[in-house]
């Protein structure tokens, strides 16, 4: 009963046909005489040919679709690939843009100097608590020594302490470990800039008495002869006078982001010394 009840629109549509494949023998075997049966053929075959036309036309339609939805989901995949390729492109152009930029001022810093310069890429950090150094793509083999100073733009960012054939170890400035002889720009009062990790860079051994404000410059001051005198080192962002040493505790922020360095340059000789 459960399959009659499931199947009868099908076994009805075939009763039909069977029927009409009956009737329609009949009437090709009585010639004209069978007329009537004919029209009772015709009448009962009807129906059953509008069935099946809309059935068969509703299997080409759902056919036509799904074509139509392969091929629209195969141009969809392409569209996607295509699109991937051309952002990849774009993020090469935008990085390629950008390293252009950086080295374009590189190149502008190194027309600001009379020295000959020795360019590199960073290849490595040592940014732990006690530690600030960077390594570079250069050494020995490309005329790097120990002690030579190293720039990015604006300024001065540290020197070299460790050299080996073909990488060499950067002191940044803010490791504690660092000092650097330094002058206030405005007031040409002179001082010793020393590393303070994360908190920057501290201007010591100025007196209470000098004349020093948030927002001056601070350069390098040439004393010792490691660094070249009037290379920026960074701005006086704090200016401490109520403790109770002798001197002003006057914080600075150096010009350089050291978190973001790629490309620096290294201070070689003075272009007259290698002509």
């Amino acid at each position: 009963m459960f399959l009659l009840r499931k199947y009868k629109t099908a076994i009805f549509i075939v009763t039909l046909l069977v029927i009409a494949v009956i009737m329609f023998s009949y009437n090709l075997k009585y010639g004209a005489d069978g007329s009537f049966f004919r029209k009772i053929v015709l009448e009962a075959v009807a129906p059953v040919q509008k069935v099946l036309s809309a059935s068969v036309k509703s299997v080409s339609d759902a056919w036509l679709r799904y074509v139509l939805l392969v091929g629209i989901e195969e141009e969809n995949k392409n569209l996607k690939n295509k699109i991937n390729e051309f952002k990849a492109a774009l993020i090469l152009y935008q990085e390629g843009y950008l390293e252009a930029q950086r080295l374009r001022k590189l190149l502008d810093l190194r027309d600001d100097y009379n020295y000959h310069f020795i360019s590199a890429r960073v290849i490595g950090r040592e940014q732990t608590a006690l530690s600030k150094t960077i390594l570079i793509s250069k050494g020995a083999a490309h005329g790097l020594k120990t002690g030579m100073p190293v720039i990015a733009p604006p300024g001065l960012i540290g020197r070299l302490v460790d050299v080996s054939w073909h990488v060499s170890k950067v002191l940044l400035f803010i490791d504690e470990n660092s000092n650097v002889g330094a002058i206030v720009q405005r007031t040409r009062t002179q001082g010793i800039i020393s590393g303070a990790g994360p908190r920057g860079l501290i201007l010591k051994y100025i007196s209470k008495t000098q004349d020093v404000k948030e927002g001056d410059v601070i350069v390098s001051s040439g004393m010792g002869g490691v660094f070249p005198k009037g290379l920026l080192i960074g701005q006086v962002s704090h200016v401490d006078r109520q403790d109770a040493s002798l001197f002003l505790k006057i914080n600075v922020a150096p010009f350089v982001d050291f978190s973001k360095l790629e490309e620096i340059l290294i201070l070689a000789s003075e272009e007259n010394e290698i002509k």
